[in-house]
């Protein structure tokens, strides 16, 4: 929903209702991943999608009965055929879409997920989508981090910089505190993955029960990505990354090359030695499962204390480091020499990217950032005409097909 969030608020803000479909499950080829949205509006304007046009036009017909009927659906788009072309998917994928009315009444919270949203505050919204009580479908809770709730109650109900928050753990509810207590849990643990899934319980919660089904869309704040090294590649790397929807910090010691005006691509710039600041943002909390990290300084009195840090890290997306192969091997040598042990080393992709034949930073970025979509989805960075088999991976860390 995060990318059709603007579109959304004008109409709820303004006391308008609007329909809006959203991919929950998928299979095998589907086009979008889970919680991509498509917007019906109140004069019949569409925005967003959830299939790249495949089933969009019968998504549209849909949200337009829902918002007439107010009973939310659940509906499964597979793959098209002759006698059903418009509304399946050529890609030979399956998508489930839930398909709901938003307005004030509906969805009251909305204003203050979205101020999360925009603020860079994670938050979890978990809607019913099925359930043997058809009251219940629909129903929705939203979700913060524990230690914003802790926060809260310190602050007394409310928190700096964005919507004010009861001291609840959640707000909103389900019907019941049970189902409540363990959707709660559950979606803390998800958006701390930054993962969107569906989840099953009995009817009231039951964790060893089948009934109600959930959708937990996971607002994490943008995952990072740490470029090290001021130079012409770095400015490039940042550019893609933040096409790639990476929240980009550029540092290098050298005051007259971290510049914002050289790195116009980059949320950041800092000027630090590289190792002091990365052993801060571990130590500030400020890394996680996501974080990508790009060392492009090829100077061991930057590269080898840097790596020292970023290779001990429990767990990083990406470790990836710039030089040549005599470069790689020289590295090496004076990471054992610093007492790194072959598994860590191993954790180091360089000379860092694929082998695309790239030359200029452009290009170079390309390769690099090739390489940490393959890792994060599995793919084998292979020509897909020279492969068989499924076009899209599902990496067991981002899979929200439901059982």
């Amino acid at each position: 929903m995060r990318e059709v969030m603007d579109e959304l608020m004008q109409w709820w803000s303004a006391g308008e209702t609007v329909g809006v479909g959203t991919v929950v499950g998928t299979w095998r080829s589907a086009p979008r991943q889970a919680g991509a949205s498509m917007l019906v509006g109140p004069g019949g304007e569409a925005v967003g999608s959830v299939s790249g046009g495949c089933v969009e036009g019968a998504v549209y017909e849909l949200a337009q009965e829902v918002v007439e009927s107010g009973h939310p659906v659940l509906q499964r788009y597979g793959v098209s055929d002759d006698e059903a072309y418009a509304v399946g998917l050529t890609c030979g994928g399956i998508l489930d879409v839930f398909v709901e009315k938003v307005s004030r009444d509906t969805f009251p919270e909305l204003g203050e997920v979205a101020a999360d949203i925009a603020a860079g505050r994670a938050v979890a919204v978990v809607t019913v989508i099925e359930h043997p009580e058809p009251s219940w479908v629909g129903r929705r809770v939203v979700v913060h981090p524990e230690e914003v709730d802790e926060a809260t109650e310190r602050a007394g109900g409310s928190t700096g910089g964005g919507a004010p928050r009861g001291s609840a753990s959640v707000l909103g509810s389900l019907g019941s505190g049970r189902a409540d207590d363990a959707v709660r849990d559950d979606a803390r643990g998800l958006l701390a993955q930054g993962r969107s899934a569906i989840l099953t319980y009995g009817p009231d919660g039951e964790r060893r029960g089948e009934g109600m089904r959930v959708f937990v869309a996971a607002h994490a704040p943008k995952p990072r990505m740490l470029v090290f090294g001021a130079i012409d590649f770095a400015a490039a790397v940042a550019r893609v990354g933040g096409f790639l929807g990476y929240y980009v910090t550029v540092c290098d010691a050298r005051p007259v090359f971290a510049t914002k005006t050289r790195f116009p691509g980059a949320d950041e710039v800092i000027v630090k030695w590289p190792h002091d600041y990365l052993q801060n943002e571990v130590d500030e909390g400020r890394i996680d499962s996501r974080t990508v990290i790009a060392v492009l300084t090829h100077d061991p009195k930057f590269d080898v204390p840097l790596l020292e840090v970023a290779l001990r890290l429990p767990d990083v997306a990406y470790i990836g480091a710039m030089g040549s192969r005599r470069t790689h091997e020289n590295r090496l040598d004076r990471l054992r020499e610093a007492g790194l042990t072959d598994d860590e080393l191993s954790r180091m992709s360089s000379p860092i990217g694929l082998d695309l034949g790239a030359r200029t930073p452009e290009e170079t970025a390309v390769s690099i950032a090739a390489e940490i979509i393959a890792l994060r989805w599995g793919g084998a960075g292979e020509r897909l005409a020279a492969t068989e088999g499924p076009i899209h991976h599902h990496h067991p860390a981002h899979d929200t097909t439901p059982e």
